[in-house]
């Protein structure tokens, strides 16, 4: 009961906080500002047609190079480029491509421009010139270009998985890739987050002298789980409205700003396939489009409820294992510039487990990925960066006995210094004395 008061305390008088309040509003906003405003950005900033003058003193590429949508070609003649510098801030052209004689033995053209051309600009010159180049070698050659363009081939590996029923389901190496990492970097964002604030909200109350009235009406022990368990209530009721209002801004962005995305992209698809001289960049389009649709249909196929509940065991674990050490740290010192000391034994196994994750996506059935896993203070980033690869259920269970007794042991050794260090002020306080707390008798 008196653990429930101690939890209902800590949760009311964070959720009320300002902090609390802002962070919960601008949390979202920024999330669903990194989802949308990139293609955002990109739908708006490229409206305007770039024209790119073009002298081509090998008169190979005069008037061949295709325009596209927003990059056009104007060819100049009889113009030197220092007479063309003289009149450039009078044109409204974007830049000037020049073209030497020796084109296709240098393989090198000059792009001017008074300002810094935009990487777009400069790979479609690069590509377009690069294949014109290509095509006149090989007529040279006396090699035809249909018959090389009809043997070069585009392998596309579409990766299937046998489920235990014999079952096939199409998978995605990619998506899976980058669901394990942002779970992993979650999980160690989150437990640095708010076991922090399990230390410094245990500091506060050592310097300010509360914990000298709270401690004569409850036990430390309990005192320490009810601030951990209310912490950890704070960061749940963070993290489910932070999905929950990034999920609604982004579907009302996305609606307000780019309305009926599919019927757009079919419409596409449609224009493109109807026209019978269609671009080599049109086709890739068309199949970024189609990729990008096999990519969201695999991504409902992915079992979230296994993903968001094993994201919620390991950040709830892991929260409260790392958030018991905090809280022995915080009963240790009398100010947050005292913890370094103590921090720095607790936080490398959180920072090695960040480090392993590039092992982990690379090899998910490693021993490295194994032990990883296994070794509770490593294993709530790690394990949850190899859920969605797919883990034996038994290496799973494990993983989770483990985690539970090994906060159990913590919880019960972080008591004890936390029994004994809160009511200690003024005292500088090393390794050698945390363990002679360690064996105090209660």
């Amino acid at each position: 009961m008196k653990i429930f008061l101690i939890l209902k305390r800590e949760y009311l008088t964070r959720v009320k906080k300002k902090s609390f309040i802002i962070m919960t509003i601008i949390g979202p906003i920024l999330m669903a500002a990194l989802m949308i405003a990139p293609s955002l950005l990109a739908k708006y900033d490229n409206q305007k047609v770039k024209t790119i003058a073009v002298i081509d003193d090998s008169m190979i590429f005069y008037k061949s190079l295709p325009n596209s949508k927003y990059i056009k070609f104007d060819y100049i003649k009889h113009q030197s480029i220092d007479k063309f510098q003289k009149n450039f801030p009078n044109t409204d052209y974007y830049a000037l491509l020049f073209i030497p004689k020796n084109i296709l033995a240098s393989e090198k053209v000059q792009l001017f421009s008074n300002k810094q051309p935009g990487i777009d600009v400069k790979m479609q010159i690069i590509n377009t010139l690069t294949d014109n180049i290509e095509k006149i070698k090989l007529l040279k050659k006396n090699i035809d270009v249909d018959v090389l363009k009809s043997v070069k081939t585009d392998i596309k590996l579409d990766t299937i998985k046998w489920t235990d029923d014999g079952q096939t389901e199409k998978t995605s190496t990619e998506i899976t890739t980058v669901l394990s990492m942002i779970s992993g970097l979650l999980i160690y964002f989150f437990i640095f987050l708010y076991g922090a604030q399990v230390m410094r909200g245990v500091i506060e109350e050592k310097t300010s002298r509360i914990i000298e009235v709270i401690i004569s009406s409850v036990k430390p022990f309990k005192l320490m789980m009810g601030k951990i368990l209310g912490i950890a209530l704070v960061g749940l009721t963070q993290f489910v409205l932070w999905i929950i209002l990034t999920f609604a801004l982004v579907n009302i962005s996305q609606s307000i700003f780019m309305p009926e995305p599919e019927y757009i992209q079919q419409e596409q698809a449609q224009s493109i396939l109807s026209t019978e001289q269609t671009t080599q960049q049109d086709v890739g389009k068309n199949l970024n489009i189609q990729e990008v649709k096999d990519m969201l249909s695999v991504a409902k196929a992915i079992d979230w409820i296994v993903i968001l509940g094993s994201f919620l065991f390991y950040f709830i674990g892991g929260y409260l294992l790392y958030a018991s050490l905090f809280a022995a740290v915080g009963s240790a010192v009398d100010s947050e510039a005292d913890t370094h000391q103590f921090m720095m034994p607790i936080t490398i196994p959180l920072i090695l487990s960040i480090v392993m994750i590039q092992s982990i996506l690379t090899n998910p059935d490693g021993q490295i990925a194994f032990w990883g896993s296994i070794i509770p203070l490593t294993s709530p980033v790690i394990m949850m960066a190899r859920i969605p690869f797919g883990v034996p259920y038994w290496q799973v269970i494990l993983s989770m006995a483990i985690l539970i007794i090994t906060f159990l042991l913590t919880t019960k050794l972080a008591s004890k210094i936390y029994r004994t260090g809160i009511l200690m002020y003024g005292k500088k306080v090393n390794y050698r004395e945390l363990w002679k707390w360690l064996w105090y008798k209660n």
